[in-house]
């Protein structure tokens, strides 16, 4: 039996090293992954990894519950294949601790709290930019697109240039520019 190690944050600005932490010595192999825990099983690319490189009689371990998903139906379905396939699941800490070998109203329930953390935050979120907002600040990432630059992308896709070329050019990714054309309204 392998002790197979997963670690999850949501963003790539996030650090994971208290996860690792709690992992990495007693596990054989730790996957990680940068990205929502809301996202299907195949758009999780950490986790699929550590599917497949997981055989039965092997347990996968995770700090808290909600790093398999904050998602109820995904968690559900993880740990459905996990059982299905002979793998148990270690819960190191939090409402689900301990070791499963099949479903409990308890490891249910926490996948329950957990997608239920995940919607308070992100209401929580919301209603702060709005209140920013009606204050006169906006929140989010930068623009990355400044006058200058949107003034240089316009005048070269007026020259006919590709999006790629703009680009490249001026150093931001093609779906930039496109959102900088569009919001110019100079797609041309």
């Amino acid at each position: 039996m392998a002790l197979v190690g997963l670690v999850r944050v949501s963003t790539k600005g996030q650090d994971t090293a208290r996860q690792h932490d709690v992992l990495d010595p007693i596990c054989v192999r730790v996957f990680e992954e940068k990205v929502s825990g809301k996202l299907k099983v195949e758009d999780r690319p950490g986790l699929t990894a550590a599917l497949d490189y997981l055989r039965d009689g092997d347990m996968l371990a995770v700090q808290e519950v909600d790093r398999l998903g904050r998602n109820l139906v995904e968690g559900l379905v993880v740990l459905n294949d996990l059982f299905e396939r002979g793998i148990a699941v270690k819960v190191m800490e939090g409402i689900a601790a301990g070791e499963h070998t099949e479903r409990s109203f308890v490891l249910d329930m926490a996948l329950a709290l957990a997608e239920d953390r995940r919607r308070d935050i992100s209401r929580k979120t919301k209603d702060g930019l709005a209140a920013a907002k009606k204050r006169g600040k906006v929140g989010g990432r930068p623009r990355v697109i400044d006058g200058d630059k949107l003034a240089v992308i316009s005048a070269r896709r007026e020259k006919g240039e590709s999006v790629r070329e703009i680009a490249a050019a001026v150093g931001v990714s093609p779906s930039t520019v496109w959102n900088a054309l569009n919001e110019s309204e100079v797609v041309a």
